[in-house]
Parts: structure tokens; sequence; C-alpha cells
């Protein structure tokens, strides 16, 4: 079967076989994948760099008819998140970005509303690494719920409320500055987590560490 190519954010691997990985991975024109990386354990393999959590790439597989698993044969990096993955407070968000993909996104659904919330998220990380990782989270947070069709009417502050709203009509990057810490919004950011965390009926481990920065 010929080979196909598309443009992904890797969200997991797992230890498989001796040398090979599995690999969750979220494609633009697929959605959310998984495939065997033989080989990708060893010193010297087709991967590199590829496979580190949400970096986005130019993934080349093979899918197989009525085998849930396709064949990972390469990848392309465009954009390593190292700097962010050895930033504490950012590697934790970007596991949450991970976490919440892994379990929000049906497999073999493209949303491109979505693939583009996950770069524009990790592009506001970037630039706003100084000021930590609340914006991008609570951002997130908000716009996965809301682009999985469960977004309730939330019982929160009226700072929040009105930080909600705005987040809702307004691209991350046009946003008002405010000063972000822990505390801004903590009660939206908790009632979503909550709201989550019903609907996939587990508890997010990177949630509660998100708390304890």
């Amino acid at each position: 079967m010929p080979s196909k190519v598309s443009e992904a954010f890797t969200l997991r691997c797992y230890p498989f076989r001796e040398a090979d990985l599995i690999v969750s991975f979220y494609t633009r024109d697929q959605g959310k994948l998984r495939g065997v990386a033989r080989g990708a354990r060893r010193l010297k393999n087709s991967f590199g760099s590829g496979l580190e959590r949400l970096s986005q790439i130019r993934m080349h597989y093979t899918e197989r008819e009525n085998v849930e698993l396709v064949r990972l044969n390469s990848c392309d990096l465009i954009t390593s998140q190292f700097n962010l993955a050895s930033d504490y407070p950012s590697g934790v968000a970007l596991d949450y970005f991970a976490e919440l993909s892994e379990h929000l996104l049906p497999p073999h659904e493209p949303n491109e509303k979505f693939f583009r919330l996950l770069s524009a998220v990790l592009d506001q990380l970037r630039a706003g690494m100084a000021q930590g990782p609340w914006l991008s989270v609570l951002y997130f947070s908000l716009w996965s719920v809301r682009l999985s069709g469960f977004l309730p009417s939330l019982r929160v502050s009226e700072e929040s409320r009105e930080i909600a709203k705005e987040m809702l009509t307004t691209p991350i990057g046009n946003l008002q500055p405010r000063e972000w810490t822990r505390e801004t919004a903590r009660d939206l950011r908790r009632a979503l987590v909550n709201v989550i965390e019903g609907h996939v009926e587990r508890r997010l481990h990177t949630a509660r560490v998100l708390e304890t920065l």
C-alpha cells in the first residue's frame, strides 16, 4: 500500500516490544491515529526527536485495511518543543495538552479547529514562557470543551465569566494584557477540569500536577 504523509502533533508514546514504540498522534487530515514505530527506541532510527510530546511533524505512515495500528515509516520535524520541555512549568503544560487531547479526541475524526487550537496555544506558551503557562492552559481547557461539544453553564466569579467570554470571541494572541498567575480565573480552570473529568470518566493526572506549580 502507498505511504501517506500527514501534518501531525505527537501526543504519546508507549514502549512496545524490545525496540519499538506505539505512537498516538493527531493529524490535520485524518484525526487521531495510533501506529507502531519499529526501531524507534534504538539510538539510530528514522524518527529522531519527532516523537517527543507535541512535536509538530510530517508523519510518513502506511495504513492497512482492517488493522487498527498503522505502520509508521519516518517523520520530518516541523517544530520542536524542546525549549518548552526544558522549562518545568511549560513541560507540565505540554503534558496537560497531550493528556486532554488523548482523552477528548475520537480516533479517525479530523477537526481542523482543534488542530489550530493546539498550534495557537503552543505558540503562546513559547512567547509567554517567562509569564508561566496559565493563559495557555486556561484557553486550551475552555476551547477543548467548547470544540468537544459539552461546554456547560459554569458557576464562577464575575471576573472569570468575563475572561471566558473574551476567550471565546478572541484569538489567544489578541487577548487584552493582564497578569497571569495560578490564581487568575482559578475557579474557571478547576470547573473546566471537573467537567472534562466527568466527561471522560477518569482523573486527569496532569491537572493535579499543574496545581502544585
